[in-house]
């Protein structure tokens, strides 16, 4: 038996636990060994009977499925105790055994905020996200989430839109796409960022396995931000994890209204920190950013001395501001101005305000802010 099929197979073993495989392995030195050293040593390791049963016969069939997808390009498994595995899941209650990972395992351990929110959000919640994502991912943040539709792709979409990289945590093995609406976005997310699982290759979507994924958004990222969330909702399990955890809670408010918004107005409540803007989370997460950047070698730049990142606009931005000017104009101006489509300006409005860039003003009016 090879250490990649040793380790594979105590990853397959019922309640076989991250703590357990870093005690045994200090004392026999490989997964081999741990796999072969017999009931009795693991009896006294504290393992489970069903646990035990499992080791004297294990399923080689899932085993060899997961080899097979390990030998393609890009494909990892990071275990508990390995240089990339994250030093954040480390400090959490119940931390994984280990993390399959399709894309650039490095970005594990990369300061990451989780971005969830409703899978049938308002169009306003979705434009919310994908600014908010765009912006933090420009400041040194990798957006994590959990590839689900609405709010969750919105924010991926959001990182990689600004060049940045973002992290999906599937309840799924990563040999398949769920929602399979997301599979051309799980794409671009493994070449900018990475897919991470802890189910086997060949583990299909269960219900329970996306409250166990929930703990890992919030468990590798510095602070969880809800957009849009019904009262009873997973992004509100999120959150709760996520405040169990240790790790900020921050809600971004919205209309009394809408149902998509008391379950943040409810974290508020509890306790989450109000957003109305990046700065508001760039302020309570910068020193913790600071703690983990030297982690990992950053392809975004860096906040400056100020607080504020600086960053260059692509030639649509350029093209708005320069519209823009700065007398008061209105979203319909600014179309005939830029010759730009009316949804892609006021997205670009959204992130230009988010950057400090421009200034808004009640009856939808915007200006340039000055240099």
């Amino acid at each position: 038996m090879d250490e990649q099929a040793a380790k594979l197979i105590l990853l397959n073993a019922p309640g076989f636990s991250a703590a357990s495989y870093l005690s045994l392995l200090e004392q026999l030195g490989t997964a081999t060994a741990i796999v072969q050293a017999g009931i009795q040593v693991w009896r006294e390791a504290g393992l489970t009977p069903r646990c035990c049963d499992y080791l004297c016969q294990a399923n080689t069939a899932q085993v060899t499925h997961a080899q097979r997808w390990l030998e393609e390009p890009q494909h990892h498994l990071v275990m508990s105790g390995e240089p990339d595995y994250p030093e954040l899941l480390l400090r959490i209650a119940d931390p994984p055994l280990g993390l399959f990972v399709s894309g650039n395992p490095v970005l594990l351990n990369t300061p990451q905020l989780a971005v969830v929110g409703s899978r049938n959000p308002s169009p306003y919640g979705r434009q919310i996200a994908e600014a908010f994502a765009r912006h933090l991912s420009n400041c040194g943040l990798s957006i994590t989430s959990g590839l689900a539709a609405g709010i969750d792709a919105a924010s991926h979409r959001g990182a990689l839109a600004g060049g940045g990289p973002t992290l999906a945590v599937c309840g799924t093995g990563l040999d398949m796409v769920y929602p399979r609406s997301s599979a051309e976005l799980a794409r671009e997310i493994e070449q900018q960022g990475a897919l991470v699982s802890e189910f086997l290759p060949g583990t299909p979507p269960r219900k329970h396995h996306f409250p166990q994924r929930n703990r890992l958004i919030s468990g590798m990222s510095l602070g969880t931000l809800v957009v849009e969330a019904a009262v009873h909702s997973g992004s509100l399990i999120t959150a709760r994890l996520a405040g169990d955890q240790g790790r900020e809670v921050f809600a971004i408010p919205g209309s009394i209204h809408s149902p998509m918004s008391k379950g943040c107005h409810q974290l508020i409540r509890q306790g989450a920190k109000l957003v109305d803007t990046a700065e508001d989370i760039l302020s309570e997460l910068g020193p913790l950013v600071a703690s983990l950047t030297s982690m990992a070698s950053r392809s975004t730049n860096p906040i400056d001395s100020s607080g504020v990142f600086q960053t260059e606009l692509d030639k649509d931005y350029k093209i708005l501001l320069d519209a823009l000017g700065f007398e008061p104009l209105g979203v319909d101006q600014l179309v005939l101005r830029s010759g730009l489509p009316a949804d892609a300006v006021a997205s670009m409005l959204l992130i230009l305000e988010l950057e400090n860039r421009i200034e808004s003003f009640p009856g939808g009016m915007y200006l340039r802010a000055p240099e």
